[in-house]
């Protein structure tokens, strides 16, 4: 090791032994071959770091890329990411079963024949280009802007996709959040401005998860290293979970309740610490919007702190552990020991829910607005050892001449049904094409797959199907999906090993930056060989799609006379097309602080640094930014109104912050300092929402228990019904980015329903039965797994299985099966029939003839209706559903759906929307995030 080579995380610097080769090695690392044993052949190894893309987690990888013929070997850990730390679950070195994968798209591809019919051909990228471009710019040119929409799961970067978006001038920004975590989003952002947590849980003292968060949850590999770490150092774990995960297994204490009463029990727990005085009122004096409180619910009292105190736990008393106990049926008791854990915290309460009960449930939102709660009365809130908001811990760079806002309103993607919903209502967007509220000239499904994830698939295929909803669908993924099977177009992009971006995830109490790059790419550099774009460098005609948006968005505006082209220019070449090293140089030269000294140090360039260690960290110890003083330029120029809120001025033309409402700088406090503060409209961590109040629920602006569609006296169990959480999955599954990991498809390839002994004898059935699961729109077969480990009157099957195909070579056969879809009784009814498993297959890679495995899963969310949750937009995922066994003829896998039903089901829901507009017209709080955030103008209503 050289004197000036940094020490990375995760290293172990030994005379002989190390967990990672060092970085002065990382150009030339030499390895013997494992395959060759007992023979020592060497191999030759650029080390080219990486990011991984296969959950939001983003941990670090590096690539083994041998020098011989340029074929990258194995993908392990990077020692020097902050976040992961060297340490990847199974996923991440299962990219190399990704981009090895012989069933991978590699040239685009254009539909022949009719949507779903199987007819493919060959085309090139610049045939693809310039028919998307030209119906592109025809429909910017007759002001048909919102009927081109950019549809995505995982983002996997941050900030590109809004780049290019803003600059077309369009709203077209959709995302697949309110099917994933927008319930809890919700419940945080009217707490705090922000929408998601950061737990610090290696220095808590008690951690309190409502997920089954180790081994599946919110970036669970950098997570679970530390809320290992926090147990380590004598942290109690408590878990809330109906279902026995193996973060259930380590729990010190692990409760069980009816799905849907999680607040109940979270604000029994609030209830104990008011009542008892077991709270930090210093923090909750301090920055509780309790004036506020008191104004709205209590008028007629003096307006003074221990009032508010009073006043709340009167308003809390009738939540009392047996209560709480009642609704979850589970005993008081043990829910007075999680009590009397989180009393004694300390402040070092770490928390974290983001699908589990917030998703599953009408309502669900309410468990996070539950849960903060407890957080803020701990004043745990930014707290070492506590939990911090994301954008603390998060930082996104953006590019040379970033985009001007516009006042465009997509209401495809924003429906004013849904005015407070916390992201796009994208799940619903079937219906809305259905009731003919717009249409789509151009449809980007990005590594997304729409028909598969989300609920009611057949009513995406029918409308997906439409030509006359969709002129043009575009599928951008790497490899076959039921989606794309339905696209005009398939293009195929890069793994994570082949493609660039930059991401900052809340992984620590720290900031990082992380880049992801192809990594042959960097190794053709560094060996001093040619290409032109990464097409060059990844197999086949594989692109990015950096590069692929900069050069459509030249076509799309070839003369600049659309104002689009400008965007694209390079900053170094005025007048020429941006490339991607130039587009990266610049953001590290210019966006990212202290990087270019850090690069100097090494006698670096920015870019070069990030090439060579792909992360910076940035802070570390990051807690109480609310403290930080306002910046002396914004506090000059801001004024207080009557509740502190330091404020400089706007105009119709300003554009709100990522979070928070624009020109709000920061609070006035009493003692006379002034501090940043929430991005909530008070600054303050809002007890009582005006948001709320303002959008026509005040009713529901304090934190509150809402019964879901599930909830216990929902639920006949003695007629057959069970409630179904399909809300987990299977830890080694990778969903959207691809079914082709064949590791991880041989430690993961069965789908068992998860059934309690108590419920099996009630329903006859033993282990590897067949069961008919009957929903409000069909029903699905599957088979039966007895088990102690879920707690009865609950069943469950993970929603990471159930992948298939309509026809030979489209799909991946190291985990789907092939099926035929038909319409038994009638047009809108549907039949998905499996026509074989899992089976070995002949391929370029001999493992494909070794399968042994043969169960596809069941595609249990085809049979699900919407269920939008009419506050946040969340599509409540848990089902009533009737257990009975299989009927003659039923197979195993077949789903049956009429969606005229689930128009119906649809129509009902959408019945409990409630379209209110705010103040002065206001679509939506402005304080909330919103990706493509237009103009304040374009939150109005134009005839308000």
């Amino acid at each position: 090791m050289s004197a000036t080579e940094p020490v990375l995380p995760g290293s172990r610097h030994h005379e002989h032994l190390r967990n990672f080769p060092p970085v002065s090695d990382w150009d030339h690392h030499v390895e013997y071959d494992a395959k060759a044993h007992p023979r020592k052949v060497p191999h030759s190894y650029l080390l080219v770091p990486t990011t991984c893309f296969n959950c939001e987690s983003a941990c670090g990888l590096l690539a083994y890329v041998d020098k011989d013929d340029l074929s990258v070997k194995k993908l392990e850990g990077n020692p020097a990411h902050p976040g992961s730390r060297g340490r990847n679950c199974a996923k991440g070195p299962a990219t190399i079963n990704q981009i090895n994968d012989p069933e991978r798209i590699l040239y685009p591809l254009r539909r022949t024949g009719e949507r779903g019919g199987g007819g493919w051909e060959q085309v090139s990228w610049d045939q693809a280009l310039d028919d998307i471009a030209a119906r592109i710019r025809t429909a910017i040119v007759e002001d048909r802007h919102d009927e081109v929409m950019y549809h995505v799961g995982r983002p996997g970067e941050d900030g590109f996709a809004e780049r290019f978006l803003t600059a077309w001038g369009i709203d077209g920004h959709n995302t697949h959040t309110n099917i994933c975590s927008s319930g809890a989003r919700f419940g945080m952002s009217l707490w705090t401005g922000y929408d998601r947590p950061s737990a610090d849980h290696a220095n808590a003292k008690v951690i309190l998860l409502l997920s089954s968060h180790l081994e599946t949850g919110h970036y669970f590999n950098p997570h679970a290293q530390r809320i290992m770490e926090g147990k380590q150092s004598g942290a109690k774990l408590v878990v809330l979970d109906p279902r026995l995960s193996n973060t259930a297994s380590h729990a010190d204490v692990w409760l069980t309740p009816w799905p849907g009463s999680e607040a109940a029990i979270l604000l029994s727990v609030a209830s104990f610490l008011l009542r008892t005085r077991r709270l930090d009122e210093d923090f909750v004096r301090r920055w509780f919007n309790w004036s506020t409180y008191l104004t709205e619910l209590h008028p007629d009292s003096p307006n003074d702190f221990e009032t508010f105190l009073d006043r709340l736990t009167e308003d809390y008393a009738g939540y009392t552990f047996e209560f709480a106990a009642e609704e979850a049926q589970i005993p008081a008791d043990r829910i007075a020991e999680i009590a009397e854990l989180v009393a004694d915290c300390d402040g070092r309460l770490s928390a974290h829910i983001w699908r589990a009960a917030a998703a599953g449930n009408l309502g669900g939102w309410q468990v996070a607005r539950a849960l903060w709660f407890v957080l803020g009365l701990t004043g745990s809130i930014g707290a070492r050892g506590g939990t911090s908001p994301n954008g603390w811990h998060k930082f996104i760079p953006h590019g040379p001449d970033k985009p001007q806002a516009h006042e465009r309103w997509n209401e495809l993607i924003w429906p004013r049904d849904y005015p407070l919903s916390t992201n796009e209502m994208s799940f619903l967007l079937p219906h809305f094409l259905a009731e003919d509220r717009g249409r789509l000239e151009v449809y980007f499904s990005r590594v997304y797959n729409p028909i598969w994830t989300n609920p009611d698939g057949f009513t995406w295929i029918e409308q997906l199907s439409d030509p006359d909803k969709v002129g043009l669908h575009v599928a951008l993924t790497p490899t076959w999906s039921e989606t794309a099977e339905f696209a005009d177009y398939v293009l195929p992009m890069g793994h994570a090993s082949e493609r660039h971006d930059t991401h900052s995830y809340e992984t620590h109490a720290g900031r990082w930056l992380g880049f992801r790059q192809p990594v042959r790419r960097v190794a053709m550099d560094k060996l001093g060989l040619p290409y032109t774009d990464t097409r060059d460098v990844n197999p086949g005609e594989v692109w990015e799609e950096n590069e692929f948006w900069f050069e459509l968005s030249w076509r799309i505006d070839p003369d600049g006379s659309l104002g689009i082209r400008r965007y694209f220019e390079s900053p170094y070449r005025p007048g020429e097309k941006i490339t991607v090293d130039e587009y990266y140089r610049w953001v590290f030269e210019n966006q990212v602080p202290g990087l270019a000294k850090k690069a100097a140090d090494e006698g670096m360039e920015p870019l070069e640094y990030m090439r060579r260690y792909g992360v910076v960290a940035l802070d570390d110890e990051v807690y109480r930014v609310d403290e930080r003083p306002v910046p002396g330029d914004q506090l000059d120029t801001a004024t207080a109104d009557e509740a502190g809120v330091l404020r400089t001025p706007v105009t119709p033309d300003s554009v709100a912050p990522v979070v928070g409402e624009a020109g709000a700088v920061g609070l006035r406090h009493e003692d006379g300092s002034a501090t940043v503060g929430w991005p909530t409209p008070s600054r303050k961590l809002e007890v009582y929402s005006t948001a709320m109040r303002d959008w026509g629920r005040p009713e529901r602006a304090t934190p509150g228990y809402l019964r879901s569609h599930v909830a216990r006296s929902e639920i006949d169990i003695e007629s057959g019904e069970l409630v179904l959480v399909p809300t987990f999955r299977l830890p080694t599954l990778i969903h959207t980015r691809s079914g082709n990991a064949k590791y991880l498809n041989e430690i993961s390839n069965t789908h068992p329903l998860w059934l309690s002994t108590l419920d099996a004898a009630r329903h006859g059935v033993v282990t590897d039965d067949l069961v008919r699961i009957s929903t409000e729109i069909g029903y699905f077969v599957a088979r039966v797994w007895v088990t102690e480990g879920i707690r009865p009157g609950v069943c469950a099957l993970s929603h990471h299985m159930g992948r298939w195909r309509l026809h030979p070579g489209e799909g991946s056969r190291w985990s789907s099966g092939m099926v035929e879809l038909s319409h038994p009784d009638g047009e809108h009814t549907w039949l998905l029939r499996h026509r074989g498993g899992v089976a070995p297959f002949d391929s370029a890679d001999p493992d494909s003839s070794r399968i042994s495995w043969e169960d596809p899963g069941v595609h249990q969310n085809l049979a699900f209706a919407v269920h939008p949750d009419p506050e946040s937009g969340m599509h409540c995922w848990l089902q009533k559903i009737t257990l009975e066994y299989a009927h003659p003829g039923d197979r195993y896998g077949d789903v049956y759906v009429d969606t005229r039903r689930s128009s119906e089901v649809y129509r009902d829901w959408l019945a409990r929307a409630r379209p209110d507009l705010g103040p002065e017209g206001r679509r939506r709080p402005e304080f909330m995030m919103r990706p493509l955030a237009p103009t304040l103008r374009g939150y109005r209503v134009p005839e308000c």
